[in-house]
């Protein structure tokens, strides 16, 4: 058999195999994921693609950032928002599928220091933030994109402490970039979610914030209106799934969607 004829063999059984097991990079479903997912979300993937035998890629970065890539035409075929605005942004744009966004999850925030450090604070209306702080600056997500730092502010004016303490902040990129600062000990002190807190052993919590300070946190999930594989649906649905629903509880989440099918 000639060169070409060899060639011609192992290009057909390369294509028989990619189609048997979907290993074409076409056929992976793209997942844009808020960044403090990612533990949960890195589980609940590898399970489902163990089911479904769909696989595929998940980029976590803030819900803006991710949002306003899909909007420039991102190749996505899911987003995962941590909070309800981000994901209204894109259904305003008829960018989303409406009939299959459901809120997913729930989370709290907390403050944290570093594992080592002393610092000890009951959070409630005018707790002394700033003295706590000592001069350092608090670590939040940036208040004005990231769902994280807007639940911050808000909880922190809703209590009467942001005064003291709004120009005292490291405003990160995202939750995940906040929670670093302070397990590295850059900050002193950090507001993030509970379950980023809980997978950091460089932090400890302080306290939990009383969930009527700020509005309640729901990550909300939606297939795309432009999603690119057929099998994003298939894949959609057991994001949400009973098989999925012990994992994300192990990171700490609360889940709020029924179970689908899958």
């Amino acid at each position: 058999m000639g060169v070409s004829g060899r060639l011609a063999v192992v290009v057909a059984v390369v294509a028989t195999l990619c189609s048997a097991t979907a290993c074409m990079a076409g056929e992976r479903v793209t997942v844009f994921a808020a960044a403090s997912l990612k533990n949960a979300l890195d589980a609940v993937t590898e399970s489902c693609t163990a089911e479904t035998g769909i696989p595929a890629s998940i980029s976590y970065a803030a819900s803006s950032a991710l949002a306003r890539q899909i909007e420039a035409g991102a190749p996505a075929d899911i987003f995962i928002s941590a909070d309800l605005e981000w994901m209204t942004y894109l259904s305003d744009r008829k960018l989303t599928k409406p009939e299959s966004e459901t809120r997913l999850l729930g989370n709290r925030i907390v403050l944290i220091a570093p594992a080592d450090s002393a610092a000890e604070a009951t959070i409630g209306p005018g707790f002394d933030l700033a003295g706590l702080l000592g001069g350092g600056r608090l670590a939040i997500g940036d208040v004005r994109a990231v769902p994280a730092g807007k639940y911050a502010m808000a909880a922190l004016q809703s209590l009467g402490v942001w005064q003291s303490v709004g120009d005292h902040t490291a405003q990160a990129e995202n939750v995940r970039a906040a929670l670093k600062l302070v397990a590295t000990g850059e900050a002193p002190l950090g507001i993030v979610y509970r379950t980023d807190a809980a997978a950091e052993h460089g932090v400890r919590i302080i306290d939990t914030f009383p969930e009527s300070s700020h509005p309640p946190i729901i990550y909300p999930a939606a297939e795309l209106a432009e999603a690119r594989e057929p099998e994003a649906s298939t894949f959609f649905a057991c994001l949400g799934s009973a098989r999925a629903r012990p994992l994300y509880e192990a990171e700490g989440f609360t889940v709020l969607a029924p179970a689908a099918a899958n």
